[in-house]
């Protein structure tokens, strides 16, 4: 279920660059926000209750508002595949906040899975021709380490909330913050087409409402940095999608990064610790016979 989220998140780049419009990444962050928000929380029928005020501005803000205002202007200055390399390397920020916010202390597995798997990335992504813009950069890498704290503190505060109450307070709280900031700064907001309209329809039900609320179940479930290394599944279909549609073809390079992308992922996995202890526990009694 967990792994519904990147696969989503994966294509809104795709979308971003095709049917929204350019120039207006506060709106963009505002319309994806808040629909998805109230949505959720018809679903819910649940308000938040003391402390749940402010630490629903505070998750809000760093996972949902601020986060997706970064990563559509990132959308708009860089290339996809510079933008997804910067936050494939969102599953180590994740480790390090969980270490220090959980006392969740990253395992071998995790950090080789997270070493493979960027690896893979950078193999999947990038091939040198990409053009570096700074602001697009400084963006990304805002946006990774922010919503990387966020979703540590999501998982430390999160353990009485509902999943749909959770998300729903985090994206209102988002919406809310940044739409005065969104008319100081962008003017009127940005004329719609059909295409931008089923654009937005999308990234709000699939990529938002449907996607966040099953990465916080995932977080409530699995390890940070189990979840982090799920996360890399993003970049992956952000390609698929470029090769299913846009008629791109698969390199002998970018092949061998989908390979580490996947092992680092599955390396990362609870399945993958018992199937090596299986495996080992097996080989010792064969050989002690």
């Amino acid at each position: 279920m967990t792994a519904l989220a990147p696969i989503a998140w994966g294509s809104t780049y795709l979308v971003t660059h095709r049917f929204l419009p350019p120039d207006h990444p506060l709106y963009g962050a505002v319309i994806r926000a808040l629909p998805a928000g109230l949505l959720l929380l018809l679903l819910a029928r649940k308000l938040p209750r003391g402390a749940w005020w402010w630490r629903s501005l505070v998750l809000g803000t760093l996972n949902m508002g601020a986060f997706f205002a970064l990563v559509y202007l990132a959308a708009q200055k860089l290339p996809t595949s510079m933008a997804s390399t910067i936050m494939a390397t969102s599953p180590v920020m994740m480790m390090l906040f969980a270490w220090a916010a959980l006392a969740e202390r990253p395992r071998v597995a995790h950090v080789t899975g997270a070493g493979i798997g960027i690896a893979g990335v950078c193999l999947l992504l990038l091939d040198g021709t990409a053009a570096v813009d700074v602001s697009g950069v400084l963006a990304s890498v805002l946006a990774m380490v922010m919503s990387s704290a966020g979703y540590v503190l999501a998982k430390r505060w999160s353990a009485q909330v509902d999943v749909f109450s959770l998300t729903a307070w985090q994206l209102i709280a988002g919406g809310i913050a940044l739409l005065p900031v969104a008319v100081a700064v962008e003017g009127a907001p940005p004329s719609l087409d059909g295409p931008a309209l089923l654009g937005f329809g999308y990234v709000t039900v699939v990529a938002t409402a449907l996607a966040f609320a099953a990465w916080f179940a995932g977080l409530r479930h699995l390890s940070a940095a189990t979840v982090g290394l799920i996360g890399l599944l993003n970049p992956v279909t952000g390609v698929l999608l470029g090769t299913a549609l846009a008629g791109e073809t698969l390199t002998g390079q970018q092949v061998c990064g989908l390979v580490l992308v996947l092992s680092g992922i599955l390396l990362g996995q609870p399945a993958a610790k018992r199937l090596v202890t299986l495996i080992t526990t097996t080989l010792s009694h064969t050989m002690a016979r």
